[in-house]
């Protein structure tokens, strides 16, 4: 009875490869390094290569391609796996770079190739951009430090991704540097840190300090309310204006009476 070969037990390639590819994110090492460890897992890694015909395979590659007893050797079984591992390729990109990188009878390969050249030939502009993107991220622009710093690091790691990579200097200043003005005091105190720390530190750091400002924020509205709560019922109600009132209205009756 014939083995199963593994890529045919795959119903979900975005199980193994989560990450979409596209034009707009510098995610392509990412995303290249995760499908290619898929693809080895699943003895399909050959594919993201030139086929070697029978007359340039050499005794090695013979001996290799032994070992793998479940690896397909017929022509039509070859095709099979190859259009599988094109639609994991096609299942893990966006319909834009689909449209881009698709020809009639290509291979995984072709493919694999296409998408390599064209994230290879982009990096200058793609590191321009990421550069002043993240030279334009500032905490006023997030809902809270946690969102801030995951911002930072993303963009740092995308820049990282098309061979600009940021120092671990480099990156804690930048992430001080977007700081609104109430937080230039700490900010100020982790600067002057030797040895300055880790990005996960300072992130920690700046957490814990937006915490205690809320609750401290927070501890001093409820008092505001109590105090005022407090003074609302110690207050006595004013009567003159009742009792001038009322005075009045006395008088006028008397007058009214005195006439009749």
């Amino acid at each position: 009875m014939d083995k199963i070969h593994p890529s045919l037990t795959v119903t979900n390639i975005k199980n193994f490869v989560p990450i979409i590819l596209n034009n707009e994110d510098a995610q392509y090492n990412t995303w290249s390094e995760l499908f290619r460890i898929h693809c080895t897992a699943y003895l399909v890694e050959d594919h993201l290569a030139p086929r070697l015909t029978t007359a340039s395979s050499t005794s090695s590659d013979k001996d290799k391609q032994k070992e793998a007893a479940e690896k397909p050797t017929e022509p039509d079984q070859w095709r099979r796996m190859d259009a599988i591992v094109l639609q994991w390729i096609y299942g893990t990109i966006s319909p834009d770079l689909t449209q881009t990188i698709m020809k009639k009878n290509s291979t995984a390969h072709d493919a694999w190739v296409a998408l390599e050249n064209l994230f290879q030939d982009n990096k200058s502009s793609r590191a321009l951009h990421l550069q002043s993107k993240l030279t334009n991220t500032r905490l006023e622009s997030f809902k809270d430090m946690a969102s801030y710093c995951q911002e930072v690091k993303v963009l740092a790691d995308r820049l990282a991704n098309v061979d600009v990579p940021l120092s671990h200097t480099q990156l804690v200043l930048k992430l001080l540097g977007g700081l609104t003005e109430q937080y230039q005091t700490i900010a100020a105190i982790i600067r002057n840190t030797e040895p300055l720390p880790d990005f996960n530190t300072v992130r920690s750091k700046l957490c814990q300090e937006e915490t205690e400002r809320e609750a401290i924020a927070l501890q001093s509205a409820n008092q505001a309310g109590q105090a005022l709560a407090a003074s609302s019922k110690t207050d006595p109600i004013p009567t003159g204006s009742s009792s001038a009132g009322s005075t009045n209205y006395n008088t006028e009756r008397g007058r009214g009476q005195a006439r009749g």
